[in-house]
């Protein structure tokens, strides 16, 4: 039975689709939710990369905080709605690499399911790049359930 889904949010085009279904879900089965957003050093347009120099470092802490700043705000506002539908919500902000801070919350958090977005990277650019989705669905420690981008 489903009573603690913990939800890996992003700012990309599958966040609101990745919460909308999770609120459904957890409102069916009257689960706890738990709103995680991980900000990353890996390359990509939503991530940091390590500073290298004094200049560098200016850049990256103005990035950091910018990056943490929409992450509270989003997280805000999504608790927000989940506990208007009458869901007992909380949320985590992390930094790290997102696959593993996501799948080690969900155990620490005894998670029944974990829910993340797809982004739709297939062959070489997985492989190379990575996934989180595809990370998570092979690590985690309970159920998890992938949502793709709403076009697909």
């Amino acid at each position: 039975m489903i009573k603690r889904i913990l939800t890996g949010l992003d700012y990309r085009d599958t966040c609101q689709e990745v919460f909308e279904q999770t609120l459904d879900l957890a409102l069916a089965t009257q689960s706890t939710l738990k709103l995680v957003n991980v900000i990353a050093f890996e390359k990509d347009d939503s991530v940091l990369f390590p500073p290298y120099s004094d200049a560098d470092w200016s850049t990256y802490k103005a990035q950091y905080q910018e990056l943490e700043t929409k992450s509270s705000q989003l997280l805000g506002e999504f608790v927000n709605k989940a506990r208007e539908a009458g869901i007992a919500t909380e949320s985590a902000q992390q930094v790290g690499n997102a696959g593993p801070v996501i799948c080690q919350l969900g155990s620490d958090w005894q998670a029944d399911l974990i829910t993340v977005g797809s982004h739709g990277k297939k062959g070489l650019r997985e492989m190379l790049l990575g996934s989180v989705s595809n990370y998570v669905v092979h690590h985690a420690t309970c159920s998890v359930m992938v949502v793709h981008r709403p076009d697909r």
